[in-house]
């Protein structure tokens, strides 16, 4: 039964992810910071997660360290996680190719924070998680932090299924310390969700001396580019994984969730597209709208990429006549 606690979105992501993970390499960046420092906290403290364990917990030299130490974790066999923003996020990328490249199921936890240029900036926008769109990572946003344990348990759940690893992301500051009181959905009741069968598989695929393989090869074009095309029908399933994912969480938690939801009129001619936490002030928007009788509404984007038309014109009204796309972004 689940139970309602007053926290912020770091430490909902934090105890979202600590049920799925067997590693966390870390390295401290505002504001993701405590996420970090709570995993570390629980794991000293001897916290279990859904395997009855503690999680190990490393912290690296930098976050270009904490994403190989991820990479190599999961060559291992372990489920490894990470949390970072900003300038951390841009030193994984190197990291975050090979990751996806080789169908590993890691999830990296991003409070969306602002790049470095003409000035430093600690606050929120995507500009760290749109730098990232040509990993290979799935990229699925949370936009207040009820949303960020949720969709922090279906990262993991639908990394492990898909073989594909994912960034689960929210809005630095504006999310991550934003303190509400949310729905705690108890490890027992999300561990009924995991696919033990794609966990074996990850398991029985880690590096093992028993059993000697080659990897990281030098490849020419042709076998390079078959290799490449190789990964396509893994990135083809994504979107379904993920609405199958929240499905089932939805059937324990009464919260549903998709690819990408609709809120406002059925035939609204004006919508907004948007991701993040400005969604929570569109909806209210809406409704003050829709009381004076426009016919408004919003798409809300939580699977960014693999990006499905399918998901998206399910839930787009066919009335609409304009579009207006919010990013937080500079393009």
């Amino acid at each position: 039964m689940a139970i309602m606690k007053t926290m912020d979105g770091n430490e909902a992501t934090a105890l979202a992810s600590y049920a799925f993970t067997e590693v966390a390499t870390i390295f401290p960046i505002t504001p993701s910071s405590t996420m970090a420092e709570l995993v570390d906290e629980w794991a000293a403290h001897g916290k279990k997660n859904i395997f009855g364990q503690p999680v190990k917990v490393v912290e690296m030299q930098s976050e270009a360290g904490a994403a190989g130490a991820v990479h190599g974790s999961l060559q291992a066999g372990a489920l490894t996680t990470t949390y970072t923003a900003s300038q951390g996020l841009l030193l994984m990328i190197p990291n975050m190719y090979k990751i996806a490249g080789e169908l590993l199921p890691g999830v990296f936890h991003v409070s969306a924070r602002a790049l470095a240029t003409h000035a430093l900036s600690i606050f929120g926008d995507h500009q760290d998680v749109m730098s990232v769109r040509a990993t290979g990572f799935a990229l699925l946003s949370s936009h207040n932090v009820q949303e960020a344990l949720d969709l922090g348990y279906i990262a993991h759940l639908a990394a492990i299924k898909a073989r594909i690893p994912f960034l689960h992301f929210f809005d630095g500051f504006r999310t991550s310390h934003e303190i509400q009181k949310i729905e705690v959905t108890p490890y027992e009741d999300v561990e009924k969700l995991l696919d033990k069968d794609a966990l074996q598989a990850f398991r029985n695929n880690a590096l093992n001396p028993e059993r000697p393989v080659l990897r990281g090869t030098a490849q020419n074009p042709d076998i390079y580019f078959q290799g490449r095309e190789a990964a396509n029908r893994f990135y083809q399933e994504v979107p379904d994984i993920v609405a199958h994912y929240m499905e089932e969480y939805a059937k324990i938690t009464g919260r549903k969730y998709e690819p990408f939801q609709y809120y406002g009129a059925e035939d609204a001619e004006r919508v907004i597209v948007a991701m993040g936490s400005v969604c929570d002030t569109i909806e209210e928007t809406i409704d003050y709208l829709m009381a004076k009788g426009e016919k408004v509404g919003v798409v809300k984007v939580h699977l960014y990429r693999p990006f499905s038309e399918k998901y998206f014109f399910r839930v787009l009204p066919k009335t609409v006549q304009k579009i207006a796309v919010l990013e937080r972004t500079k393009e």
